[in-house]
């Protein structure tokens, strides 16, 4: 979504680390919570940096004072060959913690997920991705809230959007999240189908992360149309006796966001607002990366089955994402919530390219 910020020395970040432990101690700023969990998530995204640099240099320091008793006594010796070997091991950790990272790895995010292609099928493979996300968030920890759906006749979603938070700042959700954006091709027999034949069908997901704030993003009233109506739960089934629920629509860009999960039209009116700033915030920074990079890679934002970046075969039980050849016959368990394997799969793509493409020498602690 953004394009990450060059890599500091370990000095500058040694005091980025103390200043923001000084930061986090103040009243002042534990008074903001907003403010409070920025500062937090930053102190704990360079908590690993600092420690690995840290036991890094007390390693050299006990190697080179091996080294100098290894002519009394051998066992020195070997012990300097084994510091040698831990401090090979520290400075490639190092190395790969200083490549500068995505900047929104430790945002929370909002996903979208839409039926595309298969009508009634697509829409309850849809419902089927909604409850994979809230299963793996459920393992990790995080919150999920449905802000806003549209059912199908089969009680599917024709589009639903889900906010899903951490608890804790050291833990990103888009660190782990921002791989799901694209179209999701599902293979099997439809519930639909009386004659047992396999059918190909398409959601799309759509994730970007929810920033704390926006400031170059600056929202209009006359820029936008604000609907009202009655909320209502899965089923049809009405949750409120009052038209509390919001639609808002940025005329400029299109984009519609939906909230009908708090009480009040108001509290759903601001939650939506926070939602279309973060959309308008990822487009402005997708815009200004492909313009940087032409050959970038983006979300997909159609939900046409030629344009995958995963399928879910029933038949076979298997699960493929072709991105980075990623295959495993274990659908049903990837359905029912366990996506660490091929998130895991995904990250380290991930992190391979960085290392390989980050310029300007990274820094090791001395």
């Amino acid at each position: 979504m953004s394009t990450p910020a060059p890599a500091l020395s370990v000095d500058a970040l040694f005091d980025e680390h103390a200043e923001l432990e000084q930061r986090l101690a103040d009243p002042e700023v534990q008074a903001d919570p907003a403010a409070a969990r920025k500062l937090g998530r930053r102190y704990a995204e360079l908590g690993p940096v600092v420690a690995v640099a840290r036991e890094l240099s007390g390693a050299r320091a006990d190697r080179d004072a091996a080294l100098e008793l290894a002519s009394e006594d051998h066992a020195f010796a070997a012990e300097a060959d084994t510091l040698t070997g831990r401090i090979t091991e520290l400075e490639t950790q190092l190395a790969e913690l200083l490549v500068p990272r995505d900047p929104h790895d430790g945002d929370d995010v909002v996903l979208e997920v839409k039926s595309g292609e298969g009508g009634e099928e697509s829409a309850l493979f849809a419902a089927d991705l909604v409850r994979m996300y809230t299963r793996y968030a459920e393992s990790r920890g995080w919150r999920t809230e449905i802000l806003g759906f549209t059912e199908s006749d089969l009680g599917g979603y024709k589009d639903v959007t889900v906010s899903v938070r951490s608890k804790d700042p050291s833990v990103g959700v888009w660190a782990s999240l921002k791989f799901e954006g694209g179209v999701h091709r599902v293979q099997r027999v439809p519930v639909t189908e009386s004659q047992g034949r396999v059918h190909t069908s398409a959601a799309g997901v759509l994730v970007f992360p929810e920033v704390d704030d926006a400031p170059d993003i600056e929202i209009e009233e006359k820029d936008l149309r604000v609907d009202v109506y009655r909320s209502s739960g899965h089923g049809g089934q009405s949750v409120n006796t009052t038209d509390s629920a919001v639609r808002l629509t940025h005329l400029p860009t299109g984009i519609v966001v939906t909230c009908q999960n708090e009480r009040s039209q108001l509290q759903n009116k601001a939650r939506a607002m926070e939602v279309l700033r973060s959309r308008l915030q990822a487009k402005a920074e997708a815009e200004a990366s492909a313009q940087a990079s032409a050959d970038r890679r983006s979300q997909v934002r159609t939900v046409d089955r030629s344009e995958r970046i995963r399928t879910y075969n029933f038949p076979e039980n298997r699960i493929s994402d072709h991105r980075v050849g990623f295959k495993a016959h274990n659908l049903s368990t990837v359905l029912d919530g366990h996506l660490d394997d091929v998130l895991g799969a995904l990250s380290a793509a991930e992190r391979a390219e960085a290392v390989a493409t980050s310029t300007g020498g990274q820094a090791t602690a001395e």
